[in-house]
Formats: structure tokens, sequence, C-alpha cells
């Protein structure tokens, strides 16, 4: 993922140097992936064992689930980005002035949808995409928004009374899954409700 303008994209060492500014002292892509993975499961195993983010299913929560994973790495963990970002191909995700807004709108309709509770299986699933899909697409992150999401969503999933297990689906399986869905839905409407 690429900010719109690189040339003021305060999250990079430099608009000449695209490494994020990080706290791990990285100075290649390469060295931050690794540096960023180890410290990430590092602090998810942590999140296992302790409450430390309340499941308050709200902007709070998703800020303090990405500002616990990722505090290690980025001094910026946990706050919404402030540059507008699209992929690679030029698909851009929600503006970053939409962030608030948008997340605020999808926790309302999945608290109005009891937080997923009570459905089975085929309609829990086709919820939670859905959700998945318009969490993906507002992206309220510079960087980590898939595995914040993913640990957002266990959570839901678990107090839903279903267990959700990414291990089986590669990083590139779940983009390939985000591309089809950008491709066959308007997923604006969404984020303007």
């Amino acid at each position: 993922m690429v900010s719109n303008n690189a040339a003021h994209d305060p999250y990079l060492m430099s608009p000449d140097y695209p490494v994020l500014r990080n706290l791990v002292g990285a100075n290649t892509y390469e060295e931050l992936s690794k540096a960023e993975a180890d410290l990430f499961h590092a602090r998810v195993v942590q999140l296992n064992d302790h409450s430390l983010v309340a499941p308050t299913r709200d902007a709070q929560e998703l800020r303090g689930l990405h500002r616990h994973l990722f505090q290690d790495v980025y001094d910026w963990a946990g706050e919404f980005r402030v540059i507008d970002m699209r992929l690679g191909d030029g698909d851009h995700f929600a503006p970053y002035i939409s962030i608030p807004l948008g997340i605020s709108n999808l926790m309302n309709d999945l608290a109005e949808q009891d937080f997923l509770k009570g459905l089975q299986r085929d309609a829990f699933v086709d919820r939670l995409a859905k959700f998945y899909d318009l969490l993906n697409y507002i992206h309220p992150f510079r960087e980590g928004n898939g595995r914040t999401q993913r640990t957002f969503w266990a959570r839901v999933a678990f107090s839903a009374g279903w267990v959700l297990n990414w291990a089986p689906i590669h990083g590139e399986e779940l983009n390939e899954a985000s591309q089809a869905a950008r491709e066959n839905e308007d997923l604006d409407q969404y984020a303007r409700r």
C-alpha cells in the first residue's frame, strides 16, 4: 500500500526513502517486516493472555488493539492515518477524513445486529464477511490494518460463540478476496452511512 503522495507522507523516513518511520532502527523494508512480525506475535500472545484492551466494540477498541500490537514498532501505533492511501494497482481506500464516521457507522450497524450473536453459521459467515470487507475498505491505519482487523473480528466472533482460525489463510488469499469484494460491490455507500 502506498500513500497518494509520497512527498507528503509523514510516515516515511523521507520522501526519497520509502521505509516507514519505526522504533526498531530498521532501514529496509525487509528489516522492518521481520521486526514487525516478531514483535507483533509477541504482543498477540499478551493480548490473548490478558484483557489489555477492553472489548468496547468501537473506535477506541480498534485503536487500542493497534496500539498494543504495534507499540514496539511505530510511534504512531493506535492513531488513525492522516493521509489518503491506495493499493499499488490504484484502488483507493476510504479518504482519511471519513475514517471516524465510517468506523462509527460500522460499529453502530454491528451493534444493531447484536454483534453477530445468535446466528447460524452461514448467516454469521456472510455478515462477518461484509463487515470485514467494509473495515478493510476504511483501512484506518497506515500499516497493520489486516492484523488488527483479524484480531478484532476474532474477538467479536468469540463473543458471538464462534472461533475464527486465521492460520490456514495466507495474506495473499485475503488480499485477493478483498480485491474481489471491491470490484463487485460499491463500498463507498457503506462508509457514507
